[in-house]
């Protein structure tokens, strides 16, 4: 699908104009002409686009995508917490090359609506509490501070360290990894595996990324389904462990359910620690607002990292279906049709956040949807506001001089919005 957007006439002039002077009809027709998920100009900055959508006062409809598209924050929340809208999985044809791609996601949290949700999320929080999650706090210091230790030396011997090569794109993975019991020496098969997953979300599919995201999923799912096993026989102080375990009442996780948590927890639970961090920081060199954390990095870091999540949000857009008429921001949505929540374009909304704009590390409240909200709010949220709040305040404690060091390059996604370099200097 390639979105036709006509002369940008209407578009250049609203934003050469005050960003809160009404954009007329033709704005707004032309904001949504130029929503376009696989345009790499699009998915570079979409928050001009967002901010003239926005003043639409209602979800809009596309057509080239065929489904609605809520902007507010009012109505990107509506979507998220009404009940009939749903996750609602259509498993890929053909069935036999798709088969375990499939199954990781109708048997996971993600991609079931109650009662199945319901039970799923049960037996899993019994293993993913907050407690669970502060227990790695030590964890996660010893990591960032190796970490940040490689850094250093990778700069002494000539190399340009990297903020998410380096830091925000391993943290979590080792955080996960060491949580489900996978080895050290495996942990590097997990990051490709869910990256090749993941990239079935965007809408720029191609015959290679679907052959990839199949291998992988095929790869991945044996993998845990033999650590599974081994856990079986021999437990230990893992996650997988747990979930082998748990129970509620005389139910269990079946092999495919604990399969798929465990994929999605890796999956997941590491986009929003890697492209947050990726993308605030970026944003606060760009602002100017990196120099009030060189100055009181423990001090901010809680309200630094839930901006990092609003300012920038790492994931752009989340999809729901009707299952029975729905009415969202005074348009209705027709049992079977699609409503996306526009969660960056609802975390930039003036009428919630004033300044909406500008990047203010110590905003509050900060309402943000960053995580969701409604029956699938991220589980994983307090572990990655774990990371983020402690790996952010490590890195300026231990190179308060640090500044770019060329320009970061953008992954060329939209739903999944990041960083895949972000090279910067240590020292004074």
């Amino acid at each position: 699908m390639t979105v036709q957007v006509r002369a940008q006439a209407p578009l250049d002039t609203w934003r050469m104009q005050n960003s809160t002077s009404p954009a007329s009809p033709d704005q707004v027709a032309d904001a949504l002409r130029a929503f376009d998920p696989r345009s790499p100009e699009f998915a570079a900055d979409p928050y001009p686009v967002f901010a003239i959508a926005r003043q639409a006062g209602r979800p809009l409809w596309h057509e080239g995508l065929g489904q609605w598209l809520a902007f507010s924050h009012a109505d990107a929340s509506a979507t998220l917490r009404s009940k009939t809208l749903g996750r609602v999985f259509r498993p890929r044809e053909p069935s036999e090359l798709w088969d375990t791609f499939n199954w990781l996601h109708a048997d996971s949290i993600l991609d079931t609506e109650p009662p199945t949700h319901t039970r799923l999320r049960a037996l899993v929080s019994k293993a993913f509490t907050r407690s669970y999650i502060e227990a790695l706090r030590p964890q996660v210091i010893e990591c960032t501070q190796n970490l940040l230790d490689a850094m250093a030396a990778k700069e002494r011997d000539g190399g340009t360290a990297d903020l998410v090569t380096d830091l925000a794109e391993p943290l979590p993975v080792m955080i996960i990894a060491a949580m489900l019991g996978v080895p050290q020496a495996d942990q590097h098969l997990l990051r490709p595996w869910s990256q090749d997953i993941v990239k079935m979300y965007e809408y720029d599919r191609t015959p290679q990324r679907e052959e990839a995201a199949r291998r992988s999923s095929e790869e991945f799912a044996a993998y845990v389904a033999d650590l599974a096993a081994q856990r079986r026989d021999d437990p230990g102080a893992d996650l997988i462990t747990s979930l082998v375990a748990v129970r509620e009442g005389g139910d269990r996780l079946s092999d495919h359910e604990l399969i798929a948590t465990c994929v999605l927890l890796l999956n997941a639970g590491h986009e929003a620690s890697v492209n947050g961090f990726g993308n605030g920081m970026v944003a606060a060199f760009g602002t100017g607002q990196a120099d009030r954390l060189r100055t009181e990095p423990q001090a901010l870091a809680a309200t630094a990292v839930e901006e990092f999540l609003r300012f920038d949000a790492p994931l752009q857009l989340f999809e729901r279906t009707a299952t029975a008429d729905t009415s969202i921001g005074g348009v209705t949505v027709p049992e079977g049709q699609k409503i996306a929540a526009l969660l960056g374009s609802a975390n930039r909304d003036p009428a919630v956040f004033p300044d909406a704009d500008r990047m203010d590390l110590s905003r509050s409240p900060n309402p943000h949807i960053g995580f969701g909200m409604g029956t699938h709010f991220c589980l994983g949220a307090p572990l990655a506001r774990l990371e983020l709040t402690t790996s952010l305040p490590m890195l300026f404690e231990r190179f308060p001089a640090i500044r770019p060091a060329g320009e970061p390059v953008m992954r060329p996604t939209f739903v999944l919005r990041g960083y895949q370099a972000v090279p910067v200097t240590l020292a004074p």
